[in-house]
């Protein structure tokens, strides 16, 4: 460590704890030296804390499934709306958990976003444990859950400022995918956990985490660190806010993290009301988030090889071509092409979210010679873009809902999503694959866009 603190009289003032002053990622001599090792350590502990940050956010994507088990008759209405509520809180607290890793440090804010996870968690055993437990008080359990789905955006911008710019795109893809793995563990997991024992126990949905959460607050306190230049400051936000790649990327980062999480949420109920005679297969749900969480990386490492534009371009004509095969099984009643069609969505969804966010530095990058300055307006771009793409887990449910109720199908759903796709292939291929946008922009093209 001494190699890569300063001297103790150049830390800021009125800072304590384990702030690191001196931080040169760029620098080879520094990163093989030191820096790197302690990059891998915060990257650790942060995949612990983001893992369990998305396994609280989606509790309730099996919780409802066996809400009428225990006594708790929703309508699918309230049902998704149940699913709906975490994913907007999720989303809206992505961009001031951005804010408070600069406020507070990514050692503390970590510690305290990875301790705040169990709040919805004693709210859950209350709810489940209580007869009577009225409906109002399952949407605040749900809201609660919420604080799980903003632990991403503060760890992406803490993890992005100790990695070098061509090391960036992997590292993000493993920090984000061991938080997307949060996804799948809960819903492989919490389905054998609430079977233990005579009948369903969903307080044993919420009572596993607990243990875990506790440890990985302490490990955040213990072991992580602060970087002193990890600061997305007010400049930068209104520099990004300024700047129509941010909200171009926003909108990417909708079809890409939008529909792996709103996928996840939906799937294992889209299981038991469109294949009744399939329902168990509920308890395989999880392996549409297990396999698009692998695929993440593969997307960051991808782009750091061929160019984040043309991953997410091809992304999305996958997405749409799966998006038909799911259409199709709706119609004629294969629950085999619905499974495939649906794990093949969250596999391009993986990718696509490693690809988005290896964009996000690499545009800015290239737009400017000031290094911190880009850097610290990408980290801005990343809770920016964050809370934007989680709102497409919103929107993904809520069409969903619409849908279900209105014509009893998921096909104008299905549709609403396929026009959506098609926007986003033409939005990558105007904004980043044109000729002339590289002839007027020449450095995007190499800086890996």
């Amino acid at each position: 460590m001494s190699a890569v603190l300063e001297k103790p009289e150049q830390k800021p003032a009125a800072r304590s704890g384990r702030w690191i002053d001196h931080w040169e990622p760029e620098n080879p001599e520094f990163w093989e030296k030191s820096g790197k090792k302690v990059a891998r350590k915060n990257l650790i502990f942060s995949i612990l804390a983001e893992n369990l940050g998305f396994s609280v956010w989606v509790l309730m994507s099996i919780v409802v499934v066996s809400l009428g088990s225990v006594g708790f008759k929703f309508t699918i209405g309230q049902q998704f709306w149940l699913l709906i509520v975490p994913n907007l809180v999720g989303a809206t607290l992505r961009v001031p958990y951005t804010f408070a890793v600069p406020k507070f440090g990514g050692r503390v804010w970590t510690t305290i976003s990875a301790g705040l996870l169990l709040i919805p968690c004693a709210l859950l055993i209350y709810a489940v444990t209580t007869p009577g437990t009225p409906y109002w008080f399952f949407l605040l359990t749900s809201a609660a859950m919420g604080l799980g789905g903003g632990n991403f955006s503060s760890s992406m911008a803490n993890i992005s400022f100790f990695y070098p710019e061509g090391k960036k795109g992997l590292a993000l893809g493993l920090n984000a995918a061991g938080g997307n793995l949060g996804v799948a563990i809960t819903q492989l997991v919490v389905p054998i956990v609430i079977t233990i024992g005579t009948g369903i126990n969903l307080a044993y949905a919420a009572v596993i985490w607990m243990p875990f959460i506790v440890l990985a607050t302490a490990c955040a306190w213990f072991f992580m660190d602060s970087l002193t230049q990890a600061k997305p400051d007010g400049q930068s936000y209104k520099l990004a806010l300024s700047n129509k790649h941010t909200w171009v990327m926003s909108f990417l980062y909708i079809g890409t993290f939008g529909s792996f999480i709103g996928y996840s949420f939906a799937f294992p109920s889209l299981i038991k009301i469109s294949f009744v005679d399939y329902k168990g297969w509920v308890a395989l749900a999880f392996l549409g988030a297990l396999i698009g969480s692998v695929a993440r990386p593969l997307g960051g490492w991808l782009s750091d090889r061929i160019g984040g534009a043309k991953v997410t371009l091809v992304t999305f004509v996958g997405l749409g071509l799966g998006t038909v095969g799911v259409m199709l099984s709706v119609d004629v009643k294969s629950f085999p092409l619905f499974f495939g069609s649906f794990i093949a969505l969250f596999v391009l969804a993986g990718v696509g979210n490693g690809s988005t966010y290896r964009m996000i530095p690499a545009i800015y990058s290239a737009q400017t010679d000031d290094i911190k300055s880009a850097k610290r307006q990408a980290a801005a771009v990343v809770g920016i873009a964050g809370a934007i793409g989680a709102l497409g887990g919103v929107l993904v449910n809520l069409v969903f809902k619409f849908s279900l109720e209105g014509s009893k199908t998921l096909t104008p759903a299905l549709i609403a999503i396929l026009f959506f796709y098609g926007a986003c292939v033409v939005t990558t291929w105007w904004f980043y694959l044109r000729s002339r946008v590289f002839a007027r922009v020449p450095s995007l093209a190499y800086a890996g866009v």
